[in-house]
């Protein structure tokens, strides 16, 4: 019997290590570290950790940069979330508040001209750019005049979901603590395009959380099942092991030491607890049937970046699929902008995106950058249309119970201000076919926390504030 020390990445933060007995390896096959560990990646799932020839480590958690754990290559075609085997209670499924959020963020923001209508209400004049989702108008509400009163320039951009303070609490993730313990994944976080040094998505620690942008390590993540399950539930079992007993030593030491490292153990003490519950849960979906979904990907991955648009809408259309098979109920996806020349219809444009982005109010730079834009919109039209018309488990459309956040957090890219913030927000419920302003030189005026304040508050939490805000949207 030859044993390994079996890494396994839990998440963005914490890996796992324990040992892990060869026993199906032949004794000849394991005369060596590289022979053992291409003999028993035989065994192994598709995409096999790494292994090392040392004894068991007194730790389970240190940075690393492998997949989340628990995925495999493998995935077949499947059905939709069914009433019958659906995961919520018929109290949830029947109560008037919102279950799932999608946050979408455009790095470079939209420009604002061809973006906010002229009139306000509900009897305004659709823009350049609404025109091409005017026909879901009275499933979405356009804000004008909301920002956080945040500090200016790429870098703030990060404000987006968090407030006046980078590193906030997201709005995505406040959402996912409360509705994302029921789904297998609590959120997922997406890129289209090149992954830019912006951040969008912030946990209760304020640790940025990475995003994916490759469609197909998505699919593999949100719809693949491991060969063995057998193998995975040991791996887990083991995994939970490991972690009672680090748990007892780590007591035996707390006493030894200084206060500091006293606060020290207790955050690895809550760290441990929230591990156990994920491999918990882990365990509890080994048991469920495959996910399956009629979705075909590409031949190839879109990652680079002239091919952004084309991965813009493969994501929204992986966001949807996870929706609809309640494999997670918050997702976000971040639109890159930075240096590519798209070719639209036939025709390539002036100069690249960003350069676009500073147009300088040239009206031909400012007609190709409304062109990208453009793209963007009829992305978010097929997503709207198909959120309208598929269905949850309960039997309800799923725009009906999806709040969808359309903005950025940059307001005018052209100077690099981050003041009135183009948003859109539909579903979840909300009285929407509306143009609401406000007028910022107003010392009372509503910010962007405002908006999120009222979206919270369809998923049934109850938040005092965000970042300045405490109003909300009356009568939304």
């Amino acid at each position: 019997m030859v044993r390994f020390l079996h890494f396994i990445k839990l998440d963005e933060h914490f890996t796992l290590f324990y040992n892990v007995e060869l026993s199906e390896v032949k004794p000849a096959a394991v005369s060596d570290l590289s022979t053992a560990t291409r003999e028993f990646n035989r065994f192994s799932t598709a995409d096999p950790p790494s292994f090392c020839n040392l004894p068991l480590l007194r730790q389970i958690m240190r940075p690393a940069k492998r997949r989340l754990f628990l995925k495999s290559a493998t995935a077949a075609l499947s059905l939709p979330a069914l009433e019958t085997f659906a995961k919520t209670s018929k109290k949830e499924r029947n109560h008037a508040n919102c279950t799932r959020f999608v946050a979408i963020g455009s790095n470079l923001g939209y420009h604002g001209p061809a973006f906010f209508p002229k009139d306000t209400g509900s009897d305004y004049v659709t823009s350049e750019l609404l025109q091409h989702i005017d026909k879901h108008r009275s499933g979405y509400t356009v804000f004008s005049g909301f920002d956080h009163r945040a500090a200016n320039g790429h870098k703030n951009w990060d404000n987006f979901l968090c407030g006046t303070r980078i590193g906030s609490f997201s709005l995505d993730q406040q959402i996912a603590k409360q509705v994302g313990q029921r789904t297998d994944l609590p959120s997922m976080q997406l890129c289209a395009g090149e992954i830019p040094a912006q951040k969008m998505c912030f946990n209760e620690r304020g640790t940025p959380l990475p995003m994916l942008n490759r469609p197909s390590v998505v699919y593999e993540k949100l719809f693949g099942r491991a060969k063995n399950p057998e193998h995975n539930e040991y791996l887990l079992k083991s995994g939970l092991s490991v972690i009672d007993s680090l748990t007892q030593e780590a007591r035996m030491v707390q006493t030894a030491v200084s206060a500091a490292d006293r606060r020290k153990l207790e955050e690895y003490f809550t760290s441990l607890r929230e591990l156990e519950k994920r491999m918990g849960k882990q365990l509890l979906y080994l048991a469920d049937d495959q996910v399956k979904v009629d979705y075909e990907l590409p031949p190839y991955d879109p990652v680079t970046p002239t091919l952004m648009l084309e991965c813009e809408q493969i994501m929204l259309d992986l966001i949807h699929l996870a929706l609809q098979t309640d494999t997670t109920r918050v997702a976000s996806l971040f639109i890159a902008g930075l240096g590519q020349v798209f070719t639209i219809d036939g025709r390539t444009l002036r100069a690249g995106y960003h350069a676009l982005s500073h147009h300088g109010n040239d009206p031909d730079l400012i007609r190709d950058l409304v062109r990208v834009e453009t793209e963007h919109m009829r992305c978010f039209d097929r997503f709207l249309k198909k959120m309208k018309e598929t269905t949850d488990a309960a039997g309800r459309p799923l725009l009906e119970t999806t709040v969808i956040l359309i903005g950025t957090g940059m307001g005018d890219a052209s100077r690099h201000s981050n003041r009135n913030l183009p948003t859109i927000v539909a579903g979840g419920g909300l009285k929407h076919g509306k143009h609401i302003a406000s007028d910022p030189k107003q010392d009372d005026a509503l910010l962007l926390g405002d908006v999120y304040l009222s979206i919270l508050g369809q998923f049934g939490i109850d938040a005092d504030e965000f970042s300045g805000a405490s109003r909300g949207i009356a009568n939304w």
